[in-house]
C-alpha cells in the first residue's frame, strides 16, 4: 500500500511539473523579449556555440552551448533560479528545449525568443559582434609570466556565467593584495593558442606562476581566501 501511495505521489509530482511548464508561454515575440530585457530584471543567456556567439549576439548575453551538455550544466548552475531568465538561439528551437530544461530544473520564470536571432534581426533589432581582436601570442604570455614575478592568470570570458560570478572576488583580491602580484587575463574566446599551450580547457581556470613556474591551478569558482593564500 505504501509503495502504491509513493508511486502515485511521484506521478502527481511529474504531472504538476508538466502542467507548470505548459501553463507558461515559453516563446515570446522579439518585441516582448526586448521589453522584458530592457527592464533590467532578467538574466539573458545565449545557448548557441561560442563561434555563433562571437559572430553576433544580443548585448550583455551570457553564453552556454546547449549541445555541449557538460559545459551547459557547469555554466548555468551559477544562474539565479529566483530571477527570470531569457534564452535564445539562432532559430528558437534549441533555446525552447533549453527553456523547458530550466523550468524542469527549478527556474521559476523562463522565456524563449521566438525565431531566435533570425527573428530578432528581421524585427529590425541589432546584434553585437565581437570585434576582430588579435589574440595574445604564446611568446607574449611566456614573457609575462617569466618577468613579472608572482603572476595570477585568469582564463575566462565576459559571456561565461561562472567567470562573471568571480568578478567581485577578483576585485576584492586586487583591493587587498593588488601590489603583491601581477594579474594576467587570458580571454577564453580569443586567446586560443595560449589556452592550448597551458592546457586550460575549462572556464574559468586560475593559475599562479612564480618566476615562470606554475605553482598552483584550479578550475571553476575559487574562494577569495584560497586565492589570497596562494598569493602570499
Amino acid at each position: 500500500m505504501k509503495a502504491l501511495i509513493s508511486c502515485l505521489c511521484i506521478v502527481l509530482m511529474g504531472l504538476a511539473s508538466c502542467d507548470a511548464i505548459s501553463q507558461q508561454k515559453l516563446s515570446i515575440s522579439a518585441a516582448d523579449f526586448e521589453t522584458r530585457l530592457v527592464s533590467g530584471s532578467y538574466q539573458l543567456l545565449d545557448v548557441r556555440t561560442a563561434g555563433e556567439y562571437k559572430s553576433g549576439h544580443i548585448k550583455n548575453a551570457l553564453q552556454a552551448d546547449w549541445f555541449n551538455k557538460q559545459q551547459f550544466e557547469e555554466r548555468t548552475k551559477y544562474l539565479d533560479k529566483s530571477k527570470p531568465l531569457l534564452v535564445y538561439c539562432a532559430s528558437g528551437v534549441r533555446s525552447e528545449q533549453a527553456a523547458k530544461w530550466f523550468l524542469k530544473n527549478g527556474f521559476a520564470e523562463v522565456y524563449n525568443l521566438e525565431g531566435g536571432t533570425s527573428g530578432w534581426q528581421i524585427s529590425g533589432k541589432k546584434l553585437e559582434a565581437d570585434m576582430a581582436i588579435q589574440q595574445m601570442s604564446v611568446q607574449t604570455f611566456q614573457h609575462q609570466i617569466q618577468t613579472k614575478g608572482l603572476v595570477l592568470v585568469d582564463v575566462g570570458a565576459e559571456w561565461c556565467p561562472p567567470c562573471k560570478k568571480m568578478e567581485p572576488v577578483l576585485k576584492s583580491l586586487h583591493d587587498e593584495l593588488g601590489s603583491k602580484y601581477y594579474f594576467l587575463k587570458v580571454d577564453g574566446g580569443i586567446d586560443i593558442d595560449v589556452m592550448k599551450a597551458i592546457k586550460a580547457a575549462v572556464l574559468p581556470t586560475f593559475i599562479v606562476y612564480k618566476d615562470g613556474k606554475e605553482i598552483w591551478r584550479q578550475e571553476g569558482i575559487v574562494e577569495l581566501e584560497t586565492l589570497k593564500a596562494k598569493l602570499q
